[in-house]
């Protein structure tokens, strides 16, 4: 008897319809003599309603309140589910977060799991009942419910597969796998049988939507094995595993990220100790950055440019303009940018990857602004209505169609 941890995102159980399927996905599974722990997300675009609800009321309110407003969609997810599972005929029981012992820090909106507290779950599971459990939340030393960011219902997931030693965990989505580009937008977008954590790592933090990056990272420091597949075809999906064995790919994939923005600071003193104020700053308020981009000193002044998320783009500015007291045109922040990558631990050994990726956005006449390159990743940041166009022309370039 194997354990398995499901997990479905919203498009998957967005209506009746849905959820009806998700059922029978889960219920084959059962039948099959397996311990079930299904983790569920909201429905379709619940949370974003939820969030516009809260906007019509206070557009400002405390992200203790928003975690309290929106853990409600998961609860309603878990109980529909349990109910279609209930109509099929299988016993089943529905938990949130914090029933299924999950334990996290106090930073609303955007919690860490501290623990998982499997005790429910195994007595669930010792009575042979089909587990459901709501994603995206817990609970934290204040007994406040907590959310934890975007795509936490994966995170979720696979906090349940480590802490119970499963043997697989499943992620379902309304796609058949990890592809080498969004598939729906680029034609000759391949599936991958296997990507490394590493690989996918890369490929959930630039921009594809497939993985919660905290999730990818998570599986990959306790040797869960995820298996990214389809909630709407019965096909075999992509294994995110330790080493991908099957195919020698130079490049895994191809990714656009449009939530960017470039902030660049201008003619600003060429001293020691400015780097490391404006970017304690930063991280003092939580402001993660990317790109890193710092000019030859000149005249006794140097420039700095980074990338943030679009979202901390205009606090970026406003908390380094008080820092430094800047005028207005020492600062700009640009938000009509986009960041586009190339992933694949085969280019250690492969020299002039680069060249290549810049050689095709060179003939589709696509500009760049700024670069950075890590062993398995090189990423540029152009024009966002560039982006598309430059997706694809990135990924005829390594993967072409009749390969």
């Amino acid at each position: 008897m194997s354990l398995i941890v499901q997990k479905f995102g919203g498009s998957s159980v967005a209506d009746a319809e849905r959820v009806m399927n998700v059922a029978s996905i889960v219920t084959d599974t059962y039948k099959q003599g397996n311990n079930v722990v299904v983790v569920v997300s909201a429905q379709g675009d619940t949370t974003d309603d939820l969030i516009e609800k809260a906007k019509e009321i206070n557009p400002k309110a405390s992200k203790r309140e928003m975690d309290m407003l929106l853990t409600a969609g998961e609860q309603m997810s878990i109980a529909l589910l349990a109910m279609a599972i209930e109509k099929l005929g299988y016993p089943v029981v529905s938990l949130l977060g914090w029933q299924a012992g999950f334990k996290t820090n106090s930073n609303y909106s955007m919690a860490r799991i501290k623990a998982v507290k499997t005790e429910r779950l195994k007595k669930e599971l010792d009575k042979k009942n089909i587990v459901i459990v709501a994603g995206f939340q817990g609970i934290n030393k204040y007994e406040d419910l907590t959310t934890l960011g975007r795509g936490g219902s994966d995170t979720s997931a696979v906090a349940i597969a480590a802490s119970l030693h499963a043997d697989r965990c499943q992620i379902f989505t309304d796609v058949e796998g990890v592809y080498t580009a969004d598939p729906r937008k680029i034609k000759g977008a391949k599936k991958l049988q296997e990507i490394t954590y590493d690989e996918m790592l890369e490929l959930a933090t630039l921009g594809a939507q497939v993985l919660n990056n905290r999730s990818v990272e998570m599986a990959k420091k306790y040797n869960v094995e995820l298996e990214v597949l389809s909630s709407l075809k019965r096909v075999p999906g992509t294994i995110v595993k330790e080493v991908a064995t099957v195919e020698k790919m130079l490049v895994r994939g191809v990714t656009k990220d449009s939530d960017v923005a470039r902030v660049s600071i201008i003619a600003i003193p060429d001293v020691p100790g400015i780097a490391f104020k404006v970017f304690g700053k930063l991280a003092a308020k939580g402001i993660n950055v990317d790109i890193i981009l710092q000019s030859v000193g000149r005249d006794g002044t140097k420039d700095i440019t980074f990338t943030v998320a679009r979202d901390n783009g205009e606090e970026s500015v406003a908390l380094i303009k008080e820092l430094l007291s800047l005028n207005d045109n020492q600062i700009v922040c640009d938000t009509n940018v986009a960041k586009v990558s190339v992933v694949g631990a085969g280019m250690e050994t492969h020299p002039g990857t680069a060249s290549k990726m810049f050689e095709a956005l060179f003939e589709v006449g696509v500009n760049i602004q700024m670069i950075a390159t890590s062993e398995i990743k090189i990423s540029v940041l152009i024009n966002e209505e560039d982006a598309d166009r430059a997706v694809a022309a990135v990924h005829k370039a390594f993967l072409p169609e009749d390969e």
